[in-house]
């Protein structure tokens, strides 16, 4: 395992519980019971997804990770918080030895599961058959086969030259430049190899232009093992875990990701572990981000509905914002403006107030709507990051994502590490960047104006001999600077700002 630097600060929303429980409900499968949850993730890295969740959502939460120094950044995070999450660094293996550890609710691994031994992915399955409660969910998400069938001799060969050719006195970043160095050269001179995997070239040059940390962790870990599907599903059977959805809510949408001779050769195989496979084939996966259940409860169609509308939602972007074009798995695809505008409208009425799919499907607005589409375009909406579910938000919860995104905030005058706030109303993190988090920042000072806000963070940065740069080059003065923060500002007033407010996390 790389331990030399540490993993990356980023945030994985499909890790919320509250998402888990719209995937699950969408699928027809009942999610774990509305209370606090017992949730537990491992291998959280630096611990910035638990600690919103924990912080965010109520109730029990444990994680780890083998790697000492990301341990400690995590727990400063939870002290921060006082949400009380137990986040430990020991083997899995000891973890899984625990006599303390609750019966978990949910059990989550982004990206794990692919760089740990065997052995550790054995302790992993024993710790989710003995400590996951009947009807209980996994997330796991993993690079699978076969997206990364052209890819693996690539990886192989830069793994290889960090192994036996890297110099100890470059360090594991300077390793890894030299490996990609060396495996441009082989590309170069004409190797067959790569002339017959055109894909493998193109996969090389995007990896030159990645951030090292990332690439440290994702590409040169001495473990690293890429399934498909049907195997992951047959070591999680030990635990007794069936598969229920992707976590990916545009991947519930087959419109925007098969072609109808797809949809029609899936919808003639009935062996669930095939028909993912097959999928993946299909779409030529590389990363799935999927949902497993212990004991599965098959909703009803009228529990499937009911549950569905009794959900709340909110709309995290302005409705003028939201482009009418979605990615999927077949490229760009367009979306209905005659279906999304007038529903964007109507969740963004009332300041963007939560409303139910029940609500939103009884509006006038929807008249005619058939409503399998309406949950269609929420599922679309919220894969992407317009929209999200939402829960029930107490004074705890509340009170916990204050303190969080203060400390995230006060962290912002000194860098850019972390780029997300916790919302209490949506159970998750919020993309908010380095200048909007010192703007918060300035407002919790008593800066109420876009002109003060500017001035504020200005104060900040000319103090650290910051400047900001405007078309490639620093702006030279104080008056400049000043001038491009108030715009920044002024935009984040207007466009951002009230939707913040709404989300608890202004």
């Amino acid at each position: 395992m790389v331990s030399e630097i540490g993993y990356t600060y980023g945030y994985y929303r499909e890790l919320n519980p509250v998402l888990m429980r719209l995937a699950c409900l969408n699928a027809g499968v009942a999610p774990p019971p509305a209370r606090p949850l017992n949730y537990l993730e491992l291998g959280y890295g630096q611990g910035v997804s638990i600690n919103v969740h924990a912080a965010a959502v109520a109730g029990e939460f444990w994680g780890n990770d083998f790697i000492p120094a990301q341990a400690a950044h995590a727990q400063s995070l939870a002290q921060a918080s006082k949400s009380g999450a137990v986040l430990t660094d020991d083997s899995f293996a000891d973890f899984a030895a625990r006599t303390d550890l609750p019966e978990f609710d949910v059990i989550a691994l982004h990206g794990t599961w692919s760089w740990i031994s065997a052995e550790n992915r054995r302790w992993v399955v024993d710790i989710m058959r003995r400590r996951l409660r009947p009807g209980g969910i996994v997330y796991m998400s993993y690079n699978c086969l076969p997206g990364w069938t052209v890819a693996m001799p690539l990886r192989h060969l830069m793994a290889l030259h960090v192994e036996v050719a890297g110099s100890a006195d470059t360090g594991i970043i300077g390793k890894i430049d030299n490996a990609i160095a060396f495996t441009q050269k082989v590309v170069d001179s004409g190797a067959f190899h790569f002339r017959v995997n055109s894909a493998a070239v193109e996969r090389l040059k995007a990896i030159s232009g990645q951030g090292r940390h990332y690439l440290a962790h994702q590409y040169f870990n001495r473990d690293w093992d890429v399934m498909p599907f049907s195997e992951v599903a047959r070591q999680l059977d030990g635990a007794k875990l069936s598969f229920v959805a992707s976590a990916q809510l545009t991947d519930h949408v087959d419109a925007i990701n098969l072609t109808g001779q797809w949809q029609q050769l899936l919808a003639g195989i009935t062996n669930p572990i095939l028909r993912e496979s097959t999928r993946d084939y299909l779409i030529n996966h590389q990363f799935r981000r999927d949902i497993f259940i212990k004991g599965a409860r098959a909703l009803s169609p009228l529990e499937r509905i009911e549950g569905l509308r009794a959900q709340p939602f909110v709309l995290m972007t302005r409705p003028e914002d939201v482009a009418m074009k979605v990615a999927g798995s077949m490229g760009e695809v367009a979306v209905s403006e005659q279906l999304y505008r007038p529903l964007l409208e109507v969740m963004g009425q009332g300041s963007y107030a939560p409303k139910t799919l029940g609500e939103i499907a009884d509006h006038k607005k929807m008249a005619g709507v058939p409503f399998d589409q309406i949950v269609a375009a929420l599922l679309i909406l919220c894969g992407v990051g317009h929209a999200h579910p939402t829960q029930a938000v107490t004074k705890q919860i509340r009170e916990r994502c204050a303190a969080l995104n203060t400390y995230i905030c006060q962290r912002a005058r000194s860098g850019s590490e972390i780029s997300t706030l916790a919302s209490p109303l949506t159970g998750g993190g919020i993309v908010v960047d380095r200048f909007a988090q010192l703007f918060l920042l300035g407002l919790q000072q008593g800066r109420k104006t876009p002109a003060e806000q500017a001035e504020f963070v200005w104060q900040i940065l000319s103090a650290q001999g910051h400047r900001l740069v405007k078309s490639g080059a620093p702006l030279p003065d104080a008056a400049g600077n000043i001038a491009e923060l108030t715009q920044y500002a002024t935009q984040f007033a207007e466009a951002r700002l009230p939707i913040l407010k709404t989300l608890g996390v202004a």
